[in-house]
């Protein structure tokens, strides 16, 4: 087992699940690691009970010592039957993705009664922490236990992405977008969310603990109602486009008919739709310009 990629383990060695959440899959996405180590802290001070087993998995250890979003390529579009099945291994990220997958057969060759993850992620843009789900198994009804807005449609446009893979391997879970890269909210949200689904899956008391750590509430109040939004395009971006979205765009905002969006290639990008914007890139590196949600 290559335990460098272990940022903890905690176990009541009660039955139970088998709970593992992954973090700095993009090397310029460290909240979610700063979050997990935060818990095991407090895990590791409170001894809690817990059922089963909670592991927290650095994802691109390369990127991650860079502060870079990634080496060579997207970790989260690398998860492809192709890549997998011919072994390919000619980039960092396809290296690490094969170092995640050995760890993570290590993991699961074990008696536990479920298999639970949580991919953590921010983003470019400000944005209100939500969920992103493909809707497969017991995907969107597990995601609705959680007090976040849920995207429903991701993975299934996109290819190779982490959340994709471990959804085909049959194993309940989720990503979750906790805000804005540089926001101290995002590290909040992101511990928050790791003890609302240790609860839900572990049957973790957090009301034993000493002092009930402030991540739980901050994160359960910071919408009003859950929604759950589906994707209806996306604009895609070639490695040679040269792209810049309009300023101030957040997660979740209505855009309108003929709205300028954003310049490709100096030619002026208007919106076709009455819809809301999703994931608009503010960011050197990536090949997403901006999706189209609309809320069912």
């Amino acid at each position: 087992m290559e335990t460098n990629r272990i940022i903890g383990q905690y176990t009541s060695h009660n039955k139970g699940p088998l709970v593992f959440v992954t973090a700095g899959v993009h090397g310029n996405e460290p909240s979610g690691v700063q979050a997990l180590e935060a818990v095991f802290k407090t895990l590791h001070t409170e001894k809690p009970m817990i059922k089963g087993t909670f592991v927290g998995i650095l994802a691109n250890t390369a990127a991650l010592q860079q502060g870079v979003r990634f080496i060579d390529e997207d970790l989260n579009r690398t998860w492809t039957e192709d890549n997998i099945n011919n072994n390919s291994t000619d980039t960092s990220e396809k290296r690490e993705m094969f170092q995640l997958i050995d760890l993570l057969e290590s993991l699961c060759n074990k008696d536990f009664t479920k298999y639970y993850f949580m991919d953590c992620h921010t983003t470019s843009s400000d944005s209100l922490p939500y969920l992103s789900v493909q809707d497969v198994g017991d995907n969107l009804k597990w995601a609705q236990h959680f007090p976040l807005h849920i995207i429903k449609g991701f993975s299934d446009i996109v290819e190779g992405t982490i959340d994709g893979y471990f959804s085909k391997k049959h194993i309940t879970g989720f990503t979750l977008e906790a805000g804005q890269h540089d926001s101290d909210q995002s590290k909040i949200y992101h511990e928050g969310m790791i003890w609302l689904l240790l609860e839900n899956a572990c049957h973790l008391n957090v009301k034993e603990f000493n002092t009930i750590p402030a991540s739980i509430e901050n994160t359960v109040t910071c919408i009003d109602t859950q929604r759950t939004f589906k994707i209806i395009h996306r604009y895609g971006l070639k490695s040679e486009d040269s792209f810049k979205m309009q300023p101030d765009f957040e997660n979740f905002q209505p855009i309108y008919k003929g709205q300028h969006l954003a310049t490709l290639n100096d030619f002026e990008v208007y919106s076709i739709w009455d819809a809301f914007i999703f994931m608009p890139l503010y960011q050197a590196k990536g090949n997403d310009g901006f999706f189209v949600i609309e809320n069912i």
